[in-house]
């Protein structure tokens, strides 16, 4: 039986590692640095031919080894190597001995190897062959790329993970799924601890197209450093970019006992689904306000013990307007004066990794008593009245952080963190 238990009984559950990668680099040390200076990762796009899209911006990583060369391997390498730094602060060495939860994007075999394949079909060998050919091969290069689980599967191996990997995908709110899986095995005593890791490595030219197609990325190309401005009135979408973030998820019990430093505490998790359309949000904030209050109850906690807001803040016209909304009407007038900024602004829209990497941060926030600012806010939206922590970092003393994610499909997902246990 747990010794430490929050007020419903259940295990509290801290975070004992974290690892960082996005477009501002490798590790916890260079992204907050980076981020806390308001320093941009969005560049133009060199990965591929833009000439003739709308959009040619993106936060890219293109610093790893596997950059370049596809979206499956890079999507793996991320992951690995947040979690090797994760692992590492943790003091988890060896084989890791609990479960993992992966959030992944439904990563597509890429264009080369389509035409590989149906140039195979042309010559006459019919597809189940190549499949058949593909699986028996050492490297499996084809057959893997189209298999949602195979990431989970090596990380797996590579990591000692116990019992079956789960990889799953909620949109934008994938990363912080993962997080709330984890939290919810400990509490149910199944494990003491579990890693938790959101990986995304998916901006490829397919991906690029889709979104703009749908009319949910940025045009605003030059400087690129300035288009992702959320909250402003000029935004006009969100930046596609790539990223990871891992957590270390174990009992206070477990981590106390072979004597882990305390990162911060899983609070609360909460989650609704809004079933109004694919990618728009229900006009009246309903879902995304019944998950804010999901997550504070979840957390024993009302309103008042909020401190920061890590924001969903994509930079889109409609997702922006619709998190002020449902803050707004959780929050009360309260809400203009607490402070609330988006990453995204300097990082652009990880989508499967956000929630994780988003996680990350704000933990990183209570323990540094900085917040980091919302870059490009130079004009505000007089609809949405935020303390948006404008441009420049803010030093702060935080103990609780709300953190919002708020995907496509209707996918909501927030998570309630505190500095320190009760």
């Amino acid at each position: 039986m747990s010794k430490h238990t929050d007020k419903f009984g259940r295990p509290v559950v801290v975070v004992t590692g974290m690892g960082v990668v996005t477009s501002l680099g490798v590790g916890k040390k260079d992204n907050w640095a980076a981020l806390t200076s308001g320093t941009s990762g969005i560049t133009p796009i060199s990965r591929f031919p833009t000439d003739l899209l709308s959009t040619r911006i993106a936060g890219t990583v293109d610093f790893l080894k596997s950059s370049g060369k596809g979206a499956m391997y890079l999507t793996y390498e991320l992951a690995e190597t947040a979690a090797l730094e994760a692992l590492a602060e943790a003091g988890a060495n060896g084989d890791f001995g609990g479960p993992l939860f992966l959030a992944a994007p439904p990563v597509e075999i890429d264009w080369h190897q389509r035409f590989a394949l149906y140039n195979r079909k042309a010559e006459g060998v019919g597809y189940d062959r190549l499949l058949d050919v593909a699986r028996k091969h050492p490297s499996r290069p084809v057959y893997d790329s189209t298999q949602f689980a195979t990431i989970a599967d090596q990380l797996a191996d590579r990591f000692g993970t116990t019992g079956m990997p789960i990889t799953l995908s909620t949109a934008c709110a994938s990363g912080t799924t993962a997080i709330q899986l984890g939290v919810e095995a400990i509490r149910r005593g199944e494990c003491d601890k579990a890693l938790a890791i959101g990986t995304d490595g998916s901006a490829t030219a397919e991906a690029l197209i889709r979104f703009s197609l749908l009319s949910a990325l940025s045009t605003q190309n030059d400087p690129a450093q300035k288009a992702s401005k959320p909250f402003s009135r000029d935004r006009d979408g969100f930046v596609l970019a790539e990223g990871s973030a891992a957590l270390v998820l174990e009992s206070l019990d477990n981590a106390l006992a072979r004597g882990a430093e305390i990162l911060g505490v899983m609070r609360g998790c909460g989650e609704k689904a809004d079933d109004f359309h694919r990618t728009r949000s229900k006009p009246d904030g309903s879902p995304a306000i019944a998950t804010v209050q999901a997550a504070l109850s979840d957390a024993g906690m009302d309103e008042s013990g909020i401190d920061y807001i890590n924001a969903h803040g994509t930079s889109t016209p409609e997702n922006d307007k619709m998190e002020h909304l449902s803050l707004s009407t959780v929050f009360g007038e309260r809400m203009r004066d607490i402070p609330i900024s988006s990453n995204k602004s300097m990082i652009g829209h990880t989508l499967s990794a956000a929630g994780a990497i988003e996680a990350a941060f704000s933990l990183m926030t209570m323990r540094e008593g900085v917040i980091p600012p919302t870059i490009n806010y130079d004009n505000p939206d007089p609809a949405i009245e935020l303390d948006v922590v404008p441009n420049e970092s803010r030093s702060a003393d935080v103990s609780s952080v709300l953190s919002n994610s708020f995907g496509f499909g209707g996918q909501n997902a927030c998570l309630v963190m505190a500095r320190e246990p009760e």
